[in-house]
């Protein structure tokens, strides 16, 4: 996943620009409490990527070493195929995560943002434990791990540029490939698009399958997910439908319904948990976002200090292969423990202060304690300091409310 790490720098690149282009334009498609949760759940995503990478890739290798039914040669014919094999079974392993409530506990992370810009590209989960098993035919066919390493860094850095309102179609390429038009359809929450769109890199598996949908003039996409997340934790935002069915799974008194709400359709909940424990129906002619006026004081700061996590996390990943055990652990956990401490000022807790100290301090002390460098040490306690001070003269007190 190296392609992804030496990415980060070009997506934050495109993610400025592209709010540049929003305030010069005045479409107010970025927003600060929204695009903040969607990085630091890719920031969670890529902690959790190094602890849960393991017995995936050792499946896939020994099954390429033991089951292969073809030997393909050091050539460009092997990459394309690879590419394009793999890009089928993201095709189902991404329409399965919508039609299965287990696997959509995994991907409905990607979905819960309310809005649809760039930032969203990165809002990927973290909880997603079986989704590898989709990508085990080309295991069989004997594509190399390396290559598949490869190609699979490729798709989803493809994927990053869809997610965006302010490209309109384009033609020609909207027949063979994923393109942002098609793809706001995916992410959208009207009754006509909903499941619709699963592809990639190429939409013509969508065409083949029957559920491709057109992005139409006279139906403007609303985004999230049905049940919405009305939070800013990103912690949060991985677990809660996994809790949702743990909740039903509990409360049912069907033995089978308690292990059968795992792999029915989505959104299928047990008759008796439904009728004593009924969630609020979806209306699309009500629904408004889920929104935080922040003050040019308090945006400013919180992305004074998600530049920081963000520089933080990239020098984690560039450095991983350097550390020992406990250092990946450690630093890993401070990391997601920034995360919430951030989701919090944006919550607007009275103990924002405490909380910053709290958060701050960990870094530091981690730093102190498993660096070498006191030149980064020294940098890490100024900026902390200045920090602390910040929060000392902002004192945020936005109220958190609905907008449309």
């Amino acid at each position: 996943m190296e392609y992804i790490v030496f990415a980060i720098p070009f997506f934050f690149l495109l993610i400025v620009i592209e709010w540049l282009v929003d305030w010069r334009r005045g479409t107010q498609f970025c927003q600060i409490g929204d695009a903040i949760t969607s990085l630091n759940a890719g920031v969670i995503s890529r902690i959790n990527q190094v602890f849960r990478a393991f017995i995936p890739f050792t499946v896939y290798f020994l099954i390429v070493d033991s089951v292969a039914i073809v030997e393909w040669p050091n050539h460009w014919i092997t990459w394309v195929v690879a590419f394009v094999v793999y890009d089928f079974c993201y095709y189902w392993h991404h329409r399965m995560g919508h039609e299965i409530n287990l696997l959509w506990a995994a991907h409905v992370v990607h979905h819960s943002s309310e809005e649809y810009n760039l930032t969203t590209a990165l809002r990927q989960t973290s909880g997603s434990f079986i989704g590898f098993i989709f990508y085990l035919p080309l295991a069989i066919l004997g594509i190399p791990g390396d290559i598949l390493i490869a190609v699979a860094s490729l798709n989803l850095l493809y994927q990053f540029w869809v997610h965006t309102r302010h490209i309109p179609k384009l033609g020609w390429y909207e027949w063979v490939f994923v393109t942002p038009s098609n793809h706001r359809v995916h992410h959208a929450i009207n009754q006509v698009y909903i499941d619709k769109n699963y592809g990639g890199v190429f939409i013509l598996w969508d065409r083949l399958f029957g559920t491709f949908q057109e992005e139409l003039k006279e139906e403007p996409c609303l985004y999230g997910v049905r049940k919405p997340l009305h939070s800013w934790n990103p912690i949060w935002a991985n677990l809660q439908v996994y809790w949702q069915l743990i909740k039903d799974a509990w409360h049912t008194q069907s033995y089978k319904d308690k292990l059968l709400i795992w792999f029915k359709p989505t959104g299928w909940r047990p008759k008796d948990v439904e009728q004593s424990m009924p969630l609020a129906k979806f209306n699309p002619d009500t629904f408004k976002k889920f929104k935080n006026e922040l003050s040019l004081a308090v945006s400013v700061y919180l992305l004074v200090q998600q530049l920081g996590l963000l520089t933080l996390t990239f020098l984690y990943l560039q450095q991983i292969t350097h550390f020992s055990t406990l250092q990946i652990l450690l630093w890993g956990s401070g990391i997601v423990f920034s995360t919430w401490m951030l989701s919090l000022i944006i919550r607007e807790q009275q103990s924002v202060v405490v909380n910053e100290i709290l958060r701050l301090g960990l870094i530091n002390l981690l730093l102190w304690t498993l660096s070498d460098s006191m030149l980064l040490n020294a940098v890490a306690s100024i900026w902390s300091i200045i920090s602390v001070l910040m929060t000392l003269v902002v004192q945020p007190k936005p109220q958190l409310k609905v907008v449309e």
